[in-house]
């Protein structure tokens, strides 16, 4: 499975201990990771200015996730109205990446995901999917 996965459930996984980084593992051990060059500058900015992380571990982490994941430079306007007008081009990026499902904590995904040409799940709705196939 292609497994997209949004700053912050990467940031969660990256800093603490729980479901994401479970998540993580998981897709990196038996799916495909695929990340958005959206959200790795977002993930840069998120751990370099509100985690504090030292610009070398932030370094070194963007090159492990760019070594272990498909990478998404763009991708075209899904033409689906959301709230978060940033979130966007990590839609786009999503969706041309061939990605199977977006795992996202933002309810700005969340609450129209109905609506989207790709799935959509929780953290904890896709831990439930990889348990529960």
């Amino acid at each position: 499975m292609r497994v997209f996965l949004d700053t912050n459930v990467l940031v969660s996984a990256l800093t603490t201990r729980g479901i994401c980084a479970d998540l993580l593992t998981a897709i990196l051990a038996g799916h495909q990771l695929v990340l958005g060059e959206t959200v790795l500058a977002e993930l840069r900015r998120v751990l370099s200015k509100k985690m504090k992380v030292p610009r070398a571990t932030v370094v070194e982490t963007e090159a492990f996730l760019r070594r272990e994941a498909a990478i998404v430079s763009r991708g075209s306007d899904p033409g689906v109205a959301i709230r978060d007008p940033d979130d966007v081009a990590v839609l786009a990026e999503a969706i041309e990446g061939l990605a199977d499902v977006v795992v996202t904590g933002d309810r700005d995904f969340l609450d129209i995901a109905g609506d989207l040409p790709i799935d959509v799940l929780s953290p904890r709705g896709f831990w439930e999917k990889l348990r529960n196939p």
